[in-house]
């Protein structure tokens, strides 16, 4: 019996140091231990900005849908498809039809659907910087929403998308793309005008 004992407790006592020893090595391996930031992200979290991001610029809807592809938006409306129709005449669901949408009244597009009243009340046409910021989050855009979509981060996403939506019965010429330098630092001369073109 007392030969049982010890070897149980040898076994015991020796799983013990093991456990310890690769509790050691896996922290010094992996930085359990470490409070630091890892230099890579595993993956973004949204509303989460990443370090040395703070000085970053959103790029203007405008840029992004110079080179928009509708091809790619129409793949991403599949995300829309289960709430939304698109086509000319078709049915609201549970969320409206949203074929011409582009360029028409916000919250009042789709007749006979039930829009929200914050949805109804908030003014305004479905522009391109309307879309992109309901895209991007509708419960930002307008906090009262029925609307449960999370909304799309990606803004080339989001551009690619509106431009697809555009081609659905709006057809209207996408904007011009802001200059990368709109105004000119203080102080500095001012850029020599283009000779009008004839």
């Amino acid at each position: 019996m007392e030969d049982r004992f010890n070897t149980t407790a040898g076994w015991v006592l020796f799983a013990g140091i093991v456990a310890l020893g690769l509790s050691s090595l896996s922290a010094r391996h992996f930085g359990a231990d470490k409070n630091e930031r890892p230099d890579i992200m595993g993956y973004a979290i949204a509303g989460v900005e990443a370090e040395g991001d703070e000085g970053a610029k959103e790029v203007p809807i405008e840029t992004l849908l110079a080179t928009a592809d509708p091809a790619k938006g129409e793949a991403t409306f599949k995300k829309c498809a289960s709430c939304h129709t698109i086509n000319a005449g078709g049915a609201n669901g549970i969320g409206p039809n949203l074929n011409g949408i582009v360029g028409k009244p916000i919250g009042k597009h789709a007749a006979g659907f039930a829009y929200s009243p914050d949805l109804a009340g908030h003014g305004g046409n479905w522009d391109w910087a309307s879309l992109n910021l309901w895209l991007e989050g509708p419960k930002k855009f307008v906090p009262g929403t029925k609307m449960s979509f999370a909304g799309l981060a990606d803004g080339v996403e989001r551009a690619n998308l509106i431009a697809y939506l555009n081609t659905q019965g709006s057809n209207l010429p996408l904007p011009a793309a802001p200059a990368a330098d709109a105004a000119p630092a203080e102080g500095a001369a001012p850029a020599a005008a283009e000779p009008a073109k004839k």
